[in-house]
């Protein structure tokens, strides 16, 4: 500001400049509700509105990572899944769409051979998991946003030293700023002095553009190549309700024992790879034979920033699920922030007979995304879907279920972070068992759970005023 006032003409140079961030934010391919909020940042703050803009608002993955991509190719598997598609054709024409638009949009596939097993708390997801990892015999790959020292990782850890230095290859990746506040800043380095090959994902280095942005929200484990872990739970206490920090906490999770976890293996490479120079598996069996038998299909598929993902795969696959009901669709998320499109198909489903149903936490970890997320009720409310708060804590499960006959299960919430940020992860899954489990455990849960009617939303003039002005800026949160 003091070059605009000292300085002939630089004031013009700084108007060019923020007129440039201008159109080049009009002329993008993001989402209007991602553009707006920009745009007012540009206008609104002098120098420091176009400043911000160069800072924060890239999404693109790294050059540096880009090419390591074409190196992490030798690594991918081969599996012909025309002849299950067209299978799928003949069964259940909805199931199809919803399965050809997740592989045409992805570099994925549809498994047929795959047993799934849900788990609706974390507790039995953490006790199933330590007793796979016991077992295992060539191979452990493990990524998590947040790993946090305690019962739950201690208890992983001491399995993970065992078979490390009994020769397994036991590789782990950790969020860099998932858990900056719950592991040492080179704990890497802690885990190799047991053998284990550990790398933080995207190392926070200053760099506060796509270091700050696409950071890996994957939960993922994978044994032997054959099982395989995923869903909301994350590696830490109050997953399974050692420390309680926000009322009972609520999570959900899935195994997968087949050839569905091809997919979460590769996966697991690619965040691997690219955040490591020096990396070696070709004496190991990655993609094994499997000889299961399953009665459901399964698309095991990621998400995240471009050129990786040219699509928003996991807002596809929930505009999709939406789209294609015909009786019901259950959703539950943390939270509840989103864009113009999506908020318009959860309100045409229900507008046109869906019987659609939202659970959100009632207890919040965030205050102000709580207060977004109950800026969305009344529109919804309005519209014909029925919104649920979870009494007894924070529910931070990411399950959709749909018509008795498909069901989405990962790490995708709705909110700007998970559908356009992060890299992520699900699996969509088709006419397995699993899908009734999902199923009532959310009506479980809806039991537990207070029903919000409009005579719920009366609020003051501060509070509606508050939530408006959030809501602009929610999708840089």
């Amino acid at each position: 500001m003091l070059l605009c006032y000292f300085i002939p003409y630089f004031y013009i140079a700084a108007y060019i400049t923020a007129f440039g961030c201008i159109l080049k934010i009009v002329s993008s391919d993001d989402n209007p509700d991602y553009k707006v909020p920009w745009i007012l940042i540009v206008l609104l703050i002098p120098i420091a509105g176009f400043m911000l803009y160069f800072l924060f608002y890239s999404r693109k993955l790294k050059k540096k990572y880009i090419k390591r991509l074409n190196d992490i190719n030798k690594y991918k598997y081969d599996y012909i899944d025309s002849d299950i598609l067209n299978n799928l054709k003949d069964i259940d024409a909805r199931a199809y769409m919803q399965a050809n638009m997740l592989l045409n949009i992805d570099s994925n596939h549809l498994f047929k051979n795959t047993n799934t097993l849900y788990f609706s708390s974390g507790e039995k997801y953490f006790e199933s998991l330590l007793e796979d990892l016991k077992n295992a015999k060539s191979f452990i790959f493990m990524e998590y946003f947040i790993i946090e020292e305690g019962l739950f990782w201690d208890s992983i850890l001491e399995i993970l030293k065992q078979k490390a230095l009994s020769g397994l290859n036991v590789r782990v990746v950790y969020d860099d700023i998932g858990c900056m506040s719950t592991l040492p800043g080179d704990y890497h380095k802690i885990l190799k002095k047991y053998n284990i090959k550990a790398t933080p994902f995207s190392r926070f280095r200053g760099s506060v553009d796509s270091e700050f942005n696409n950071r890996s929200h994957r939960k993922i484990t994978v044994i032997d190549g054959y099982i395989g872990y995923t869903g909301g739970i994350n590696i830490a206490d109050e997953y399974i309700n050692k420390i309680n920090r926000f009322g009972h906490w609520k999570d959900t999770g899935i195994r997968l024992i087949g050839d569905g976890v091809y997919e979460l293996t590769r996966l697991f490479l690619i965040d691997y790879c690219i955040n490591v120079k020096n990396y070696d598996f070709s004496n190991l069996d990655l993609y094994p034979i499997n000889n299961f038998n399953s009665k459901g299909y399964v698309i095991p598929f990621g998400d995240g920033p471009k050129p990786l993902y040219n699509k928003r795969v996991g807002k596809s696959v929930i505009t999709n699920m939406l789209n294609l009901s015909s009786r019901y669709c259950y959703i539950t998320t943390p939270y509840l922030i989103i864009d113009n499109e999506l908020l318009s198909v959860i309100e045409a489903s229900s507008l046109r007979g869906v019987d659609v149903r939202i659970i959100v936490p009632h207890i919040p970890d965030k205050k102000m995304v709580f207060e977004m997320t109950r800026s969305f009720y009344k529109r919804l409310l309005d519209s014909g879907v029925r919104i649920y708060e979870y009494k007894p804590g924070f529910i931070h499960a990411k399950s959709y279920v749909s018509d008795d006959m498909y069901a989405m299960i990962g790490t995708i919430n709705l909110d700007y972070r998970s559908l356009v940020h992060h890299f992520e992860n699900g699996v969509w899954i088709y006419n397995d068992d699993s899908i009734l489990d999902i199923k009532n455990d959310i009506e479980n849960v809806m039991l537990e759970s207070i029903e919000i009617t409009k005579d719920k939303l009366k609020i003051g003039f501060l509070k509606r005023f508050f939530r408006a002005i959030v809501r602009i800026f929610a999708p840089m949160l």
